[in-house]
């Protein structure tokens, strides 16, 4: 049995464009269907061929865009070979869009759009159709799919990427030098028409740059455009669809673009010649002006160097570059004096620092001008001579002597003439002078080497007519040695000799010291006193480096004979005059043991037992502090006890003791005994009763007769000590003075010159030199007085 098949026909229409398209059909298996048949030969075998009536028929599925039309658009017809047109089928429609968008007729199958549609939102639409009998539900054909495409018109103009594009280019670029290319996108369909398809032109810019049509580059169109004639320039350029032909679409943008700068226009200073003055007391850094080259470039092509390349004043002035303004600034270099030049050239030279070498043939890229300097006269103060001065004096100088000079000018042109004088505040003491006139320095007091080696003061130089210009110099003075100084001990010496000591041992040795400084160096001798030349204790030996040791010359030393030995030593030093000094160097004698370490020095050991131990020492000395203790605390209480009364009964007669401790001031003593009241008997007291003892008859108080203002003192005490004598009743009575023993004679003797014979005039002290370092002060008070009287 022949089955039949039955085909879809698919009528493709468009009112926009002449040309028909047709899509295939769809093979459907309908056994309802009637079916044609096609007689022909196949190629391959011959057999017989069939042609199957198609089933379902539509008559358009293209669908126009943007439609504005009154009524709805008409998309197709839905149609099968099985409706009779009764209205038993019911054409049923879904997929995209379907019910809203399109909307089709149940009882005819047209299809109609239902609103007006965008192809550039979507440009094709995906249906699914099928037909079913009203009264069985049964669907009389498959479901088929179908698709309605949307034809595009030319509905969207071109859009740049960009509202405005930026873009820069150095100046001085060639003819079609690359600037920036734009871009235009137009949403229609590119493959349907001329719709999308955009040519670019130049609206505004010419004739300086120019746009390439199909790719919208955008290039110079000038040579040699200056960005100092003009820097910046705005293009806008179209974009326009359907070719470029009438009736297309079109869209602008702005592209603003930049000249950048570049090094082609050398400095050039706008006047030839600049005049600047300065005074000539300026000091060195001082700027005095400033000179600017124009460069119209900017940046670091702009950027100018300036130098002085000759002239008359290279040395005494500098210019020095502003890297903020570009500007060249002239300082002064060394110190002016009008004086000596008064008019100065300068040549400067403005040069660009990073040249383009694309430009050089230009020219050269450097400009000059002339610069003149006029150096102003003013009052400067005196100039010294040196910058500082350096004196030597002997120490030994008299007051009043010139030690050196110092020499300043005015070094204007009316030389006025100078005063000078010294700055107290650094000569305090005033050792030094001026003489104003001519600027000689003289002493006006000793100066002391060994006291201050250095005096360093200030010399004041002032006009005379206006003091107000005045300078200053340092004036170094130094000292310089005499010999002036003797030699003494460098330090006091204890030295020991052990009495078991042989002789030829060495027990001291001695050094000295001297206040000058010799230019050679110190070099000290030391001998024995010549009245001790020979000494039979001790001897000197000197080491000839500025030492001596002292010897012994005997054996064995006792100290119970002689504790202490003193033996004078006389040191010289080796300067001019020789100067030399006498010290006395106490020599004890020591208990020492066998190794010659020293115990004891003191005569009060001997009494001690030879065999105590140091336990038994200590232990000693321990009670004695004890007993110094408790006589201490036993005073201190006793003094705290209240004094019993004199006389304890009236009955108990008894001489008095009386202490006197007070002592009298002497002749000169006028506050402890007035005179006057010898001479008035009127001034004294009344007689005062005895206290100690009860007087048996009471005695009348008697009257002295009255003196005369001119007696005579010694006759008025004796009168007054007789009347005292024979009166019992006036003390003092009998009296009696202890006085404490005060210790043994001095080996000195004494030294009042009360009990001496001989005057002051003939009197010897020489022998004071022979009593040791402790007698050396009153040896010079009293030995040097010949000299001092000289």
């Amino acid at each position: 049995m022949m089955r039949t098949y039955s085909f879809l026909t698919i009528f493709l229409w468009s009112c926009m464009f002449h040309a028909i398209h047709m899509m295939p059909s769809q093979k459907r298996t309908n056994k309802h269907s009637r079916s044609e048949r096609i007689t022909g030969l196949s190629e391959n075998d011959g057999k017989t061929l069939h042609r199957t009536k198609r089933g379902w028929m539509w008559n358009q599925f293209f669908l126009l865009e943007e439609y504005t039309g009154p009524d709805t658009q008409y998309v197709g017809k839905l149609h099968t070979d099985q409706d009779k047109g009764d209205g038993n089928l019911k054409y049923i429609l879904t997929g995209d869009g379907a019910g809203s968008l399109f909307i089709i007729d149940e009882n005819t199958g047209d299809i109609h759009a239902a609103k007006k549609l965008d192809r550039e939102e979507k440009s094709l639409y995906v249906l699914r159709a099928k037909a079913i009998d009203r009264k069985t539900g049964r669907q009389v054909e498959p479901e088929s799919e179908f698709i309605i495409k949307i034809h595009d018109i030319n509905d969207n103009e071109p859009k740049f990427t960009k509202d405005l594009y930026t873009a820069s280019i150095p100046e001085m670029s060639g003819v079609g030098t690359s600037v920036i290319q734009v871009t235009a996108t137009d949403a229609d369909d590119a493959n349907y028409g001329n719709s999308a398809k955009v040519v670019y032109s130049i609206l505004q810019g010419q004739p300086y740059f120019s746009v390439d049509p199909e790719t919208g580059l955008i290039k110079t169109a000038l040579p040699d455009m200056s960005r100092e004639n003009k820097e910046q320039y705005q293009v806008v350029i179209q974009a326009k669809d359907m070719g470029g032909q009438m009736g297309g679409l079109s869209g602008t943008t702005t592209v603003n673009i930049t000249l950048t700068d570049v090094n082609d226009n050398p400095p050039r200073f706008p006047q030839s010649t600049y005049q600047f003055s300065s005074p000539e007391s300026a000091p060195p850094g001082t700027p005095l002006g400033r000179i600017k080259a124009n460069d119209p470039d900017v940046g670091e092509n702009a950027e100018i160097e300036y130098s002085i390349s000759n002239g008359d004043g290279s040395d005494m002035f500098d210019i020095v570059n502003d890297k903020d303004t570009q500007e060249g600034i002239i300082t002064v270099k060394k110190h002016l004096d009008f004086e000596n030049k008064m008019l100065y050239t300068l040549r400067v030279e403005a040069t660009n620092t990073h040249p383009d070498p694309r430009f050089l043939q230009l020219g050269p890229f450097k400009d000059t001008a002339l610069v003149k300097i006029s150096v102003e006269d003013i009052d400067e103060p005196p100039v010294f001579s040196r910058p500082w001065y350096l004196i030597e004096v002997d120490e030994d100088a008299k007051e009043g002597s010139i030690i050196g000079q110092v020499l300043a000018q005015d070094p204007d042109i009316t030389k006025n003439a100078i005063k000078y004088s010294v700055d107290r505040h650094t000569d305090l003491d005033r050792i030094f002078n001026i003489y104003s006139g001519n600027g000689s320095l003289f002493i006006s007091k000793p100066v002391d080497r060994e006291e201050t080696p250095w005096h360093n003061i200030t010399v004041i130089a002032s006009e005379i007519n206006n003091p107000k210009q005045s300078s200053q110099i340092p004036v170094f003075i130094r000292i310089l040695d005499i010999n002036d100084h003797a030699p003494e001990f460098a330090k006091y010496y204890e030295t020991f000799v052990c009495e078991n000591a042989k002789a030829g041992q060495l027990i001291q040795t001695v050094s000295a010291v001297d206040k000058d400084e010799p230019p050679r160096g110190h070099k000290f001798f030391f001998e024995v006193v010549p009245e001790f030349a020979v000494h039979p204790n001790f001897s000197i030996v000197d080491n000839k480096d500025n030492t001596a040791g002292i010897m012994t010359r005997r054996n064995g030393y006792s100290r119970s004979k002689m504790s202490t030995y003193l033996l004078p030593i006389i040191i010289f030093d080796n300067d001019y005059p020789i100067q030399s000094s006498t010290g006395t160097l106490t020599i004890r004698v020591c208990a020492c043991d066998s190794r010659g370490n020293m115990q004891s020095c003191n005569a009060e050991a001997l009494l001690l037992p030879a065999g105590l131990s140091t336990g038994a020492l200590v232990a000693i000395l321990l009670c004695i502090i004890i007993l110094l203790v408790l006589v201490v605390l036993f005073t201190a209480l006793k003094r705290q006890r209240k004094k019993e009364p004199l006389i304890f009964s009236k009955d108990d007669v008894r001489d008095n003791i009386v202490t006197y401790n007070d002592e009298g001031g002497g002749e000169e003593d006028t506050q402890a005994f007035d005179i006057g009241t010898l001479r008035n008997p009127e001034a004294r007291e009344e007689s005062k009763m005895r206290r100690d003892v009860i007087p048996e008859t009471i005695f009348q108080i008697r009257r002295t007769a009255p003196l005369w203002e001119n007696i005579d003192v010694q006759d008025f005490i004796h009168r007054r000590l007789k009347e005292n004598d024979l009166d019992p009743a006036a003390p003092p009575y009998d009296s009696l003075a202890t006085y404490a023993y005060e210790g043994n004679d001095s080996i000195a003797n004494s030294l009042s010159s009360l009990e001496s014979l001989t005057t002051e005039g003939n009197q010897d002290y020489d022998y004071l030199s022979d009593w040791g370092p402790r007698f050396k002060k009153l040896a010079d008070m009293y030995g040097g007085e010949d000299s001092d009287r000289d």
